[in-house]
């Protein structure tokens, strides 16, 4: 794949809504902008844990074991649910309860189906000579669009006089995040 098919099919691959994303502008919708990047290294590292394998061993794994990308995809369903409730039950009184760590973007990054893609489809085996360019490329754009949704959940903010937008935001993505997992069962299902 030449470099700018790469650049554009990862840059809107990141950029697409997604649990990763939605946390990401929450935590800064809900704290200030710079919890972005703080929570960033917890994103590139949940990233890297699933792409990295996958990019040595991803082809052959899921070629001797398919079950093996339902079962990581069963898992991320259960997390983004997971997700979901929590940030649906989270109060308006609980602030701290419902501000967004860094365990959750790893996890939640980890388990995310989009690393599934960037390790299995759009990176090139960890053999290619371009591999190494090709994932410092990944990071800077997932740094960048990271900042992006920071911005975005940051400017839902503007202008707020207390925590009601907040709240509505945080119900908004609690719904989202729950279609995300009800989009990946589906998924499964119509694979089986």
């Amino acid at each position: 794949m030449s470099y700018p098919a790469f650049i554009s099919a990862v840059f809107i691959l990141l950029l697409s809504p997604g649990p990763t994303n939605t946390l990401m502008g929450l935590a800064s919708a809900r704290d200030n902008f710079w919890r972005v990047p703080k929570l960033l290294p917890a994103e590139l590292s949940g990233y890297l844990t699933t792409i990295l394998p996958l990019a040595w061993l991803g082809g052959e794994l899921i070629g001797r074991w398919p079950e093996t990308a339902l079962v990581l995809k069963v898992a991320a369903a259960t997390w983004v649910m997971y997700l979901a409730a929590k940030l649906w039950m989270a109060g308006n009184d609980d602030l701290p309860y419902g501000s967004v760590t860094a365990r959750q973007i790893y996890v939640t990054t980890m388990l995310n189906p989009k690393a599934l893609l960037f390790g299995l489809v759009l990176l090139p085996p960890s053999t290619a000579p371009d591999f190494l360019q090709k994932l410092i490329i990944f990071v800077a754009l997932a740094s960048i669009v990271a900042v992006i949704w920071g911005v975005l959940g940051r400017l839902t903010q503007v202008g707020a006089q207390n925590h009601r937008r907040f709240m509505i935001l945080q119900r908004v993505a609690s719904v989202w995040l729950a279609i995300v997992s009800c989009t990946v069962v589906a998924g499964l299902f119509h694979a089986i």
